[in-house]
């Protein structure tokens, strides 16, 4: 049912988004962001049980298996990606959503949500971005404080700067992306996902240029992830007063996530007042498909 809903958009970004849309169009809509690295898919058993009350758009974003994916690092900047997601809302006739995201799509839909709440400085995205959901995605200010403050996230980020080497390129131009993986983490199938689900994410982790791409967004991001021991300072973007997030927001966070520390929530009040958090026990990265129903059930809660 999700291959049947995809299709093909062009944006006023210059670039061509692959998009499963599904649902009643008349709807509220919320938009899904899929994060590294993976696709659409990873939201696949939440489209399908929030479409029969919801307009579900999930882009497979930029450098992503149909999607276009531009040879420039910068234009995988949090700027372009967050441009992308108004753009697709605008293709889509749709002036109000929801945003949704995780891992690196909900580092981007930290970004919408910042850019679209009320009172936001571009008027064209200011009051567009009714409520945040994120699902296992860093407050962007937080993390970068903890990347230089807390040893046990700055070891568990190491990954990011081996992501970013150039070394990393000849393994990725010769076996794609799973090589890569095997060699750091020794990638293997996860036990929560079916076959099916793991030979269409291997398929996309096998096109040279997607497996580029998808390195681009580590390599076009400002976050500094300083070496284990070295000494370092908060950037100065994160390390005084950052904007507040106002609109409702949802964080559902899996506690045995291994890239990222549950100290990441730690005092996100102070950024995002009006935040619901979702703890959930025995479950690592992947929250939105190792525990479904637990997120479908957070999810309607805050939305209902």
């Amino acid at each position: 049912m999700l291959t049947s809903s995809l299709r093909h958009i062009f944006l006023s970004t210059g670039v061509e988004l692959e998009c499963c849309v599904i649902g009643d169009p008349s709807n509220p809509a919320i938009i899904f962001l899929h994060g590294f690295p993976e696709s659409h898919r990873t939201w696949r058993h939440q489209l399908l049980a929030l479409s029969e009350n919801y307009y579900c758009i999930a882009p497979n974003q930029r450098g992503y298996c149909g999607s276009s994916k531009p040879t420039e690092l910068d234009a995988y900047s949090t700027d372009n990606l967050t441009a992308d997601i108004f753009a697709l809302a605008d293709a889509l006739d749709v002036e109000h959503f929801t945003i949704a995201g995780h891992d690196w799509g909900g580092a981007v839909a930290w970004s919408v949500a910042l850019n679209g709440q009320p009172d936001a400085a571009n008027p064209l995205w200011a009051g567009r971005v009714q409520r945040a959901m994120i699902a296992n995605a860093p407050h962007p200010c937080i993390y970068q404080r903890i990347l230089i403050t807390d040893p046990v996230q700055r070891a568990a980020a190491q990954y990011v700067r081996y992501f970013r080497d150039p070394a990393s390129d000849a393994i990725v131009e010769q076996g794609g992306l799973l090589p890569l993986l095997e060699k750091l983490w020794g990638w293997q199938k996860p036990q929560a996902m079916d076959e099916y689900e793991y030979g269409e994410l291997l398929a996309g982790w096998e096109d040279r240029a997607a497996a580029t791409a998808m390195l681009n967004w580590y390599r076009a991001s400002s976050i500094v992830v300083p070496e284990v021991g070295e000494a370092a300072q908060v950037p100065e973007w994160a390390a005084g007063a950052f904007p507040k997030l106002t609109i409702p927001t949802l964080l559902i966070w899996a506690m045995e996530d291994k890239a990222l520390s549950p100290s990441n929530i730690d005092g996100i009040q102070e950024l995002v007042p009006n935040i619901l958090i979702e703890r959930i026990a025995d479950c690592g990265h992947f929250v939105t498909w190792e525990k479904p129903d637990a997120v479908i059930a957070a999810m309607e809660r805050f939305l209902a």
